[in-house]
């Protein structure tokens, strides 16, 4: 069963390498899909994976990396659009 998600991180999350912690923690965890910024200053991602990994990857979400400061994370469930990969959108 592959479960898909759509987040929206918002907070000191641009500038900090939220994006390539991001792109190391799903390969980690085995997650496909995406993250980019946003021209508001949030960081918006398509996950999909098993359960498990993109629940794992959206925790890691709610804190980022060390210097990033995360004030809420959105989580929408979405499509799974059969990505085999993760990358950085820019």
């Amino acid at each position: 069963m592959r479960k898909a998600v759509e987040v929206t991180v918002r907070g000191r999350v641009q500038g900090v390498s939220f994006r390539a912690y991001a792109e190391d923690r799903a390969a980690e965890l085995g997650v496909a899909g995406w993250v980019r910024n946003e021209p508001d200053g949030s960081v918006t991602g398509h996950f999909e994976g098993e359960p498990a990994a993109v629940d794992a990857l959206v925790a890691w979400c709610r804190n980022g990396p060390r210097l990033a400061r995360v004030d809420g994370v959105d989580v929408r469930d979405a499509a799974a659009r059969g990505a085999t990969g993760f990358t950085v959108r820019y």
